[in-house]
């Protein structure tokens, strides 16, 4: 009897936290590789007059440039220094007190991918290497929740991912570089794009990634959406800044349209969550390391995060903070639903500013 009602209790406490959450869906976008310097100062002055960086300086400072930092890092990303701005939350700004730093120490993307959704820095995930993930990450984890079985998905340019979710033991859905299997016409075409790329970075364009995962969407209705671009990653690696800018600012404008879509939608007006963040940093301007990142790349282990959401406070450009780390994600993932993820490895508690607490 006592253990009936130490059963009962737990069912109560649990629907009383998932009650307390508005939150029904969660979408996650990254930006490889996308420094907090731009984030939060726009263009780099520096780096837009070295031609060796910048081929066309002239038309970069006249689409990018301001004196004014504010009036800068808004050209560059309009969507996040307005809607984000002024209705949600934004973190990293280190010239203003606030640090999110990754907590692997490796500073590349698989670390840094296997970090943001198993919420363990694993010193055993130390390759960019197609090995299977053996942590569970916090997408399988929903995925096995009551109301989101086959519910979650995850459109990524880089065909890594598949590895690092672990598809055949998550059994979520990751659409990761290859064909888009569907009779649905829109998805239809855009696989036919993707075939018919030429994929200049060897990957599949983010621009056909966004389109993808933004037809199922439409179409599919899942509740958990992860969107993976890798664009500005692979131009900063070129030393190509100026299209390094360009991406940043498209990927925005797809942050935009997304956010739109999603507000005419009455499956995910009014309780959606949007969290925007990055893998990795990068290097010094000065050094001319803004094009790497890694272990032994000073700074490549800041980063920064944006959230939006029925239950994240509008705080703007959050100032003083204390240290937040690219770990605490996961289990931010999981608690805007009122879930707490434990899984075998360790994690720690999420950014409780960002569910709500």
């Amino acid at each position: 009897m006592n253990k009936l009602i130490l059963i009962l209790t737990g069912l109560i406490i649990t629907c009383s936290v998932q009650a307390q959450q508005k939150t029904e869906n969660l979408i996650i976008v990254t930006l490889d590789g996308m420094r907090w310097q731009e984030v939060f100062g726009g263009v780099d002055s520096l780096l837009i007059v070295n031609k060796k960086f910048t081929r066309d300086s002239a038309s970069i400072v006249r689409t990018y440039w301001s004196k004014d930092v504010q009036e800068r890092r808004q050209k560059l990303f309009p969507f996040l220094w307005s809607t984000i701005l002024n209705q949600g939350q934004l973190y990293g700004n280190r010239l203003k007190g606030s640090n999110v730093n990754v907590a692997n120490k490796y500073h590349f993307s698989y670390p840094g991918y296997n970090e943001i959704f198993t919420g363990y820095p694993d010193t055993a995930v130390n390759s960019n290497d197609k090995i299977l993930n053996k942590n569970i990450n916090v997408l399988e984890f929903i995925n096995k929740q009551k109301g989101f079985k086959g519910k979650v998905a995850a459109f990524t340019s880089w065909d890594v991912f598949p590895y690092i979710f672990n598809e055949a033991r998550s059994g979520i859905y990751v659409n990761a570089d290859d064909t888009i299997q569907s009779g649905n016409v829109a998805l239809k075409l855009i696989s036919d794009m993707h075939t018919l790329s030429s994929r200049p970075l060897d990957v599949r364009p983010d621009v056909l990634t966004y389109f993808g995962a933004r037809e199922y969407l439409k179409a599919s209705h899942p509740r958990v959406l992860y969107i993976g671009f890798d664009e500005t990653d692979d131009f900063a690696h070129e030393g190509m800044y100026d299209q390094y800018l360009k991406s940043a600012h498209a990927e925005d404008a797809m942050l935009a349209d997304l956010w739109k879509l999603i507000q005419s939608m009455p499956e995910y007006a009014g309780h959606t969550t949007l969290i925007v963040t990055c893998d990795h940093g990068r290097g010094d301007k000065v050094k001319e390391e803004w094009t790497s990142h890694g272990e032994k790349i000073a700074d490549s282990d800041q980063i920064w995060i944006a959230a939006i959401g029925p239950d994240t406070k509008p705080l703007g450009e959050v100032k003083k903070t204390k240290q937040y780390y690219q770990r605490q994600l996961a289990t931010t993932f999981a608690a805007l639903f009122g879930f707490d993820f434990k899984p075998d490895q360790p994690v720690i508690g999420p950014i409780e500013s960002i569910v709500g607490k």
